[in-house]
Order: structure tokens, then sequence, then C-alpha cells
């Protein structure tokens, strides 16, 4: 299996000390990317975080909350959700909690901040490392417990955990393991859709645009959507057509039918 990234992703030294420039453009929305895109672009500012704290309480398998009261999301990855708010658990869901209860709970960690220091609901964004120097996001893709989830401007390690999933995905650790995972061919998508991260494949087969979005067609009843303002982290979308890919994310629905929203290219793989 070879994905269809960027050559830019592997290129990029994507680690703490990687260069990420941004700008914004006429209309004043907010760009990203590897090099200046425009005389306006700036190497953005980005200064980890860093302290040593107690984890007070595990929440799921991708969340806890600090000592002092701050809840973490973990960065650049996604475990299935537990059961909550009459929602059942998704396959796999309690076994990574179990697995961070057991390796975080009690224990002094250091915390790691990107580009965004939180989300919309308060959480700081953070990757987490044990005081053994153990880099908890990047463990929990090795053992196939999460996906790789990359929300831009937030870049760091993203190389490692791409590799790592690969890994992972090729051994059939954890979710990959599992048939609630398999890709969807995208002729078999229910009309009910799916529920929570998914995985489709099928053939592309044309390119559309709209004020916002490129939108990868695989159907009348599927569509993959990409923000114009993140295309500069992908590859020339004009050679997507007549491929053959596996697309990763949540659906929405979307007249009539359902898309998805790409974020970063190490969610398009081809086979």
């Amino acid at each position: 299996m070879r994905r269809i990234v960027a050559l830019l992703l592997f290129s990029l030294a994507y680690g703490a000390n990687a260069d990420i420039y941004g700008w914004r453009d006429n209309a004043g929305s907010p760009h990203y990317s590897d090099r200046p895109q425009t005389a306006s672009a700036k190497v953005l500012d980005i200064k980890p975080g860093y302290g040593f704290y107690t984890v007070k309480k595990v929440f799921d398998g991708d969340t806890l909350v600090l000592e002092d009261g701050r809840k973490v999301r973990l960065l650049g990855v996604n475990t299935p959700e537990i059961a909550h708010r009459n929602q059942p658990e998704q396959a796999g869901g309690e076994e990574a909690k179990r697995w961070l209860t057991g390796k975080l709970q009690n224990r002094k960690v250091r915390i790691e901040t990107d580009a965004e220091a939180a989300d919309k609901y308060g959480r700081t964004l953070a990757h987490v490392f044990t005081d053994r120097k153990e880099h908890i996001n990047l463990q929990l893709v090795e053992q196939g417990l999460a996906a790789v989830n990359i929300y831009p401007p937030n870049l760091l390690y993203v190389l490692k955990l791409v590799k790592a999933e690969q890994g992972a995905q090729k051994k059939r650790l954890g979710i990959w393991g599992r048939p609630e995972y398999d890709p969807i061919p995208v002729e078999r998508l229910p009309a009910s859709g799916h529920s929570g991260w998914t995985r489709i494949k099928g053939r592309i087969t044309d390119l559309r645009s709209s004020r916002k979005f490129v939108y990868l067609k695989f159907s009348e009843k599927f569509e993959a959507r990409i923000e114009k303002k993140e295309l500069p982290l992908f590859p020339d979308l004009s050679r997507f057509p007549g491929q053959f890919v596996e697309v990763r994310g949540w659906l929405n629905k979307n007249k009539g039918g359902y898309s998805m929203l790409i974020r970063h290219p190490s969610a398009i793989i081809s086979e």
C-alpha cells in the first residue's frame, strides 16, 4: 500500500523545529504551508508548552484530566468512543481507555502544545510524555489503539505518527484487526450512513469546486471535501480523478448523500 500524500510531508522535518508558514488572503482567511506562498507569509511562532503534572483522571482513550483541573485532548490521534450519553461504545473504545488509564493514572506527565493551545471546547491540545520520555500519542498509534487524526496547523510529529500508523495497520493491531473498521466500498455505503470514524474506498471520478471547498467525487452519493485554505498541504489534486483511494474521517449528510471533510493528506490513501 502506498499513500497519496504531498511529497513535502515526507521531505519536511515535521518535528518540533520545523518551520510552518502562515498568512491570510484578501478575504482574511488563514492559510498554512511548509514554505512562504506570498510575500506576507511569516514563520509561525510555535512555542511548545512544558510542565510536569499528575494525571488525575483518564476520561477516555484520548482525553485526560490533570491535577489542576485542565482537560487535555491528545493531539494528532483519535480513539474510538466509550459509552456515554446513551451512546454505545465504539469497538475498541474501552480497550484504549484501559490502556491509557494503566499508563497514566496518578503518573507525572509533561505536555507539549502546538500551534493551537486549546480547542473550541476549552480543552488543552497537547502531546503527552511520561517522566520516562514515553510519547503517549505515538504509543497509542503504534499499538493500533488510535488512528492518526491531523488538524492543521497542529503539525508536530506528523511524520512519526503516520509511520506508526502504517506499521500498526500492516500488523493488523488494535482497530486495524477489527471488522468494524474495515474500509467500506463506496458502492456499499448504506443509505443510513455510518456513525463514528470510518474508512471509505472507491475510485475518484471527478473534481468540483465551490467557494470554500474542493470536492473529490466518488459517486452521486459520496464526496470527500478539502477546504481551499488547506490546499498548500496537499499534492496537485488534478492527479486524483481515475485513482482508486481510501479516505478516512467522519461522514456528514450532504444533498441526499454524504461527504467527508479531509483536513490533511494523511487521510487519503492509495491502494
